[in-house]
Formats: structure tokens, C-alpha cells, sequence
């Protein structure tokens, strides 16, 4: 495998322009993060809190879970009260407590074959089903299956048979610390190639995806792209799903050969990170204009909803006259989004509430 590596990033022209710029971009906006990362403040954490659930409800939800954002919210809070009786759940709590680890202890956690196993026996530590294989390489054949939001699936592509895993791995671990210590490749570029053929060889029975999605944020904060934690990398990808699948096959479909290329790939990865580094910058923005993590009108409907909920939107108005219906509707929608309040019920019998810490 480690062969066909470097040529796995020999780009066309066009295509390297456009990863340099996508790269300075991202690189661009990691020297301006520094001095807002320094201050430790309450956004910074609710930016990561929210982040956090995003990213456990995408990242499941992109291998076929059903719970939503706001059920999940709800897991956490109650995990070490609650009996985790379905999968989504236990999928839920496995992915929650590997994304803590990695995110407390990124600095700490080599890449290694050992600590690939630690963190796949984590993430499936709560799942009965996966006793037998969790933290072992897979001994039966498997592929990368999409799942749609109807229900359907498709094999995307095939993986590495069971014999060859453990040399692919050990070759594909060797080849990433390698490249990150030289430095002559750009970090991110070594990140995407790893993500690219850790989910080519698909090296477990199951929970490949989601571990990959650990792996990369573990990789990027290792590579000083810390700021990756404040905005849910995996949300973006699972709003780009097609093209996500579309991208790991477009490489697939010349694997073991010379022909075999990622640069598909590469700017998919890459594509997303400056999406994220978008929305980060706009947070930050926001941020700043208003002082504080919300608005003050924000949080006057925050705290009415508090004191009075369950609240209806007329209530708002009658509370707020000076603002138009508009605004409150949006303002509404924003609390929901930040996970600070609930939305129970449809259209004129709509009640909010705020979400029990």
C-alpha cells in the first residue's frame, strides 16, 4: 500500500492550485484563532458543548442512527442514571465518551496501532453485540455500506480482506507519523491520505466511520488545528454525504494500482475544513459584535422562557413589541439551534421550554 502512497497525491495542476489555496485559507484563519483560543471564556465553551453533540448525532447518524440532536443532549446529561436499553444509544454514549478522551487528552495519544484498538474498544465498549470484536482487527470480510435517509443502502466500496489488515495498518500508521515528523508534506494533506485509507481498509467489523471521524479530529488538534473542536467537523459531513461517499469511491475505483488518486478526496476534506473555519470565524464575529455569547434580547426571551415556560411565541410578542414577529421567529430558532431551548409541538399549539441542564 505504501507503494502507491505518494502517488496517491500527485495532482494535476489545476487541482494543487486549488488545494494551496484551500490550505492557506484554513492556515490562515489557525495563526487568527490563537488569540481568541487563549481566553478562556463561557462561549468558548458552549461553542464546544454544542459542538460536541452536533458531532456525536452527525457521526451516527451518517452510519444509519435515528436520535436527534436534542435526544442526544438529553442522553449525556442523564448518562450515568440512564440504562442504555437500544443501539442508537449505546452508539451514542460510546462515540460521547471517545470524543471526551480525544478531546482531554489529543496531546497524549500517539498513533499507534495499540491506541487504535483503545479507542475502537471505547467507542463499542456499550454495545453487547460488539463484545467479541471490539479493539481486534476484523476476521470476517466487510465493505463500506451507505445508508440514506429512507432507509436504503448501497455498498460503496470494497475493503481490505481480513489477511492483509494488520500489514496495512501497520504500514498506513507508519507512513502518517513518518510524513507528519518530516514535514515535507503539508499536515493536512497527510490527515486526508490517512482518513482515506484507514476507511479503504476498513480495518474493524464495525465502527470503522465513526472511528474515523475520531481519528481525524485526534490528527488535526495533534497537527495544531485545535480550533476544530468549537465547530462540528462531522456535521458538515454528514450535510454533504453524497458527495462524501462520492469522493472516497472516486479513488476506490483505482485501488492497488498506479492509477489510484485522491485529490477528489483531498478536496472534499479540504473543502469541508474551510466550511468550518467559516462558521467558526462567523461565531467569533457574532461574538464580538454583540459582547457575549447571545444577544441581550436573546437573552431577555431566554430568561422570560425560564420564568414562564412553557411559553408560547404571542407571549414573546406581548413581551417584546418592539420586534417584529420575524425577529423573534429567528431569534427562537437560534435557541433551539444552540441547544438552550426546546420546540414542542407544530404551528399555532408550538410551545418552548428550556432544556433541563
Amino acid at each position: 500500500m505504501d507503494i502507491f502512497m505518494e502517488k496517491k497525491l500527485q495532482f494535476e495542476f489545476a487541482t494543487i492550485q486549488q488545494v494551496i489555496q484551500k490550505i492557506g485559507q484554513i492556515d490562515q484563519f489557525k495563526g487568527a484563532w490563537k488569540s481568541v483560543d487563549q481566553q478562556d471564556n463561557k462561549y468558548l465553551n458552549e461553542l464546544r458543548r454544542i459542538a460536541t453533540i452536533q458531532s456525536i448525532g452527525s457521526s451516527t447518524r451518517i452510519e444509519g442512527g435515528t436520535m436527534s440532536d436534542a435526544e442526544i443532549a438529553t442522553l449525556i446529561k442523564n448518562l450515568k442514571i440512564n440504562k442504555l436499553q437500544t443501539r442508537d444509544e449505546q452508539e451514542v454514549a460510546g462515540y460521547y465518551d471517545t470524543l471526551e478522551v480525544i478531546l482531554a487528552n489529543a496531546a497524549d495519544i500517539n498513533l499507534s496501532i495499540p491506541n487504535i484498538h483503545t479507542l475502537h474498544n471505547l467507542l463499542l465498549k456499550y454495545s453487547g453485540k460488539d463484545t467479541r470484536h471490539r479493539g481486534k482487527f476484523k476476521e470476517l470480510t466487510n465493505q463500506v455500506v451507505a445508508t440514506y435517509p429512507d432507509g436504503t443502502t448501497r455498498v460503496v466500496f470494497k475493503t481490505t480482506e481480513p489477511y492483509l489488515v494488520s500489514k496495512e495498518m501497520e504500514n498506513l500508521v507508519s507512513w502518517t507519523n513518518t510524513a507528519l515528523d518530516q514535514k515535507e508534506l503539508h499536515p493536512l494533506l497527510v490527515v486526508a491520505s490517512f482518513v482515506y485509507d484507514f476507511l479503504s481498509i476498513h480495518p474493524y467489523q464495525d465502527g470503522n466511520g465513526r472511528l474515523s471521524r475520531l481519528l481525524t479530529n485526534l490528527l488535526l488538534m495533534q497537527s495544531g488545528y485545535g480550533f476544530v473542536q468549537y465547530v462540528s467537523f462531522e456535521h458538515i459531513i454528514e450535510q454533504k454525504k453524497a458527495a462524501y461517499y462520492q469522493a472516497l469511491m472516486e479513488g476506490q475505483k483505482n485501488r492497488y494500482t498506479e492509477n489510484e488518486r485522491i485529490d477528489v478526496w483531498t478536496l472534499f476534506f479540504l473543502n469541508c475544513l474551510v466550511e468550518l473555519v467559516e462558521k467558526l470565524e462567523a461565531k467569533v464575529k457574532t461574538f464580538r459584535e454583540t459582547g457575549g455569547y447571545l444577544s441581550e434580547r436573546q437573552k431577555a426571551v431566554l430568561q422570560y422562557i425560564r420564568e414562564n415556560q412553557p411559553v408560547k411565541m404571542a407571549d414573546l410578542l406581548l413581551l417584546l413589541p418592539e420586534y417584529s414577529p420575524s425577529t423573534i421567529k429567528k431569534d427562537l430558532q437560534y435557541l433551539v439551534k444552540e441547544l438552550e431551548i426546546e420546540k414542542i409541538g407544530e404551528k399555532k399549539g408550538t410551545i418552548y421550554i428550556v432544556k433541563k441542564d
